[in-house]
Parts: C-alpha cells; structure tokens; sequence
C-alpha cells in the first residue's frame, strides 16, 4: 500500500505512524494538532510547539479536513440521548 495525499499537507502513509493522517515531511500527527486547536491553542504557538514543521496553512487545511470529514459521518457520532424531541405547541 502506498502513501495517500488527503490535500497539499496531509498524508496517509502506512510506514509513518502506523498509517495515521501526518502532515508531509513530519511524523507530526494531525490528531494531535487538531487536539491543540480543539484546545484553544492560538495557530501561532502550535507551529512553534512543532518548531516550524507544521505551518498555519497546513493547520488549516488538517481543520477543513476534519470538517467535511466529520460531516460526512456525523449520523456516526450522534448519541441517542442527545437527540432533540419536538416540544408540543
């Protein structure tokens, strides 16, 4: 199996990181830079926390990503009790 560009900064490849999205380049994975933004991280501090090997573009596109990710499996996530029932008029 070979390496899969998801966009101009993340990849697929499964001899880095056991196959988990990284930024290209790195073995810097994007969960864990998604969790920094989830986190209220400022973009600035992150890419110096990865020293400059993960740039504010990459950042987001990785965030963009998991947007349209999420929004193509959201039915997936969606727990039953939090479901919203109609309120009777």
């Amino acid at each position: 199996m070979s390496a899969k560009m998801f966009g101009r900064y993340v990849v697929s490849d499964p001899e880095i990181c056991h196959g988990k999205p990284t930024f290209r380049g790195t073995r810097v994975m994007v969960a864990h830079v998604l969790e920094q933004v989830a986190e209220g991280m400022d973009w600035e501090s992150i890419v110096a926390e990865w020293r400059g090997s993960v740039s504010q573009e990459a950042i987001a596109e990785a965030v963009r990503l998991a947007g349209r990710a999420f929004l193509d499996h959201a039915p997936e996530y969606m727990a039953p009790e939090y479901v919203l029932t109609p309120v009777a008029a």
